[in-house]
């Protein structure tokens, strides 16, 4: 039986400047999303359709912060899941203008997490039973849909599978930042004879970062998006356990502009010869990763051990 969207489309629990500043994103994907697709002859672009866009996360909840002038300097993103109809025009280039918009647009103060995915993607994700969509099926709030065509009924996943999707997430994926962190700590040890380290130093923390939110995000939720952007999943990472927070202050402005130079160290690291990061930088950047890594160890632990107890794993 199809699972209807139309239970939850109302922002009535959110204010007023909230409302208008989620309207303003569906313009600005509307519009992106139709400059990126103009002009072209390819058929799949000219039939190419946003069939729904959802809020999702702590705006949809309810259970939204936003406290950008407190001493944790914590905000919530707004959470977005984009729905074309075809899997190829959920590929980064159709996307990534509108993601800067939203970054830059005055008319939107929030920060601003997009995931797309094909319908037919979606619907194959939930006839799997992965509960970060039916989840989303479950909290989401419909900001646009194209039709009232249903998406697939979610399955559920018995306890017993969800502790084996989870223990093997976290089995695998946690040895993998570790060993990572271990490369970027041996790097910025290198630096200290060559500054050019630094590059291999900020690229591969950056991976172990991105895999430490990869690992959290697959153990709770069972999915974690195809992305390298550190602040998009630290976002989703953090809606999903505040305690997360804690890893990185966001108070002082030297805090954030270090970070923002590492998520651009995925690309610029490696192939952009002005890339540069301090010593200094990178030490209290690699020191605040091994907070993470204890903080996303326990939490992941936590998850496993309630599965285990749910299932009768113990």
């Amino acid at each position: 039986m199809p699972y209807r969207l139309d239970m939850r489309s109302s922002l009535e629990h959110l204010p007023e400047k909230k409302q208008r500043e989620l309207a303003r994103v569906v313009e600005i994907i509307h519009e992106e999303f139709a400059d990126a697709l103009e002009g072209s002859s390819a058929g799949f672009k000219k039939r190419g359709r946003i069939q729904k866009i959802i809020l999702f996360g702590s705006y949809a909840r309810g259970t939204w912060v936003d406290e950008p002038h407190t001493m944790k300097g914590y905000r919530s993103d707004y959470d977005i899941l984009v729905i074309v109809n075809t899997k190829k025009l959920a590929a980064a280039e159709y996307w990534d203008k509108a993601t800067d918009r939203l970054l830059w647009d005055k008319d939107v103060r929030t920060p601003v997490g997009l995931i797309v995915h094909g319908a037919r993607e979606v619907n194959n994700f939930l006839a799997d039973g992965q509960y970060f969509f039916v989840d989303i099926l479950r909290e989401g709030i419909v900001l646009y849909e194209l039709d009232d065509r249903p998406l697939a009924e979610p399955k559920r996943l018995s306890p017993m599978e969800r502790y084996q999707a989870a223990a093997k997430h976290y089995s695998t994926m946690l040895p993998a930042s570790e060993r990572l962190l271990e490369t970027a700590r041996f790097h910025l040890k290198k630096m200290q004879e060559d500054p050019e380290w630094g590059k291999d130093a900020a690229f591969t923390l950056h991976q172990a970062i991105e895999r430490l939110y990869s690992a959290l995000l697959l153990t709770l939720t069972n999915y974690s998006p195809p992305s390298h952007n550190l602040k998009f999943l630290r976002g989703l990472a953090e809606d999903q356990d505040r305690r997360l927070v804690e890893a990185w202050p966001r108070a002082q402005h030297r805090f954030a502009a270090w970070y923002n130079i590492l998520n651009e160290a995925y690309v610029k690291a490696r192939y952009s010869k002005h890339f540069e990061i301090t010593e200094e930088a990178l030490s209290w950047l690699l020191e605040r990763s091994e907070d993470l890594r204890r903080l996303v160890e326990a939490t992941c632990k936590e998850r496993v051990a309630e599965l285990a107890q749910l299932s009768g794993a113990n």
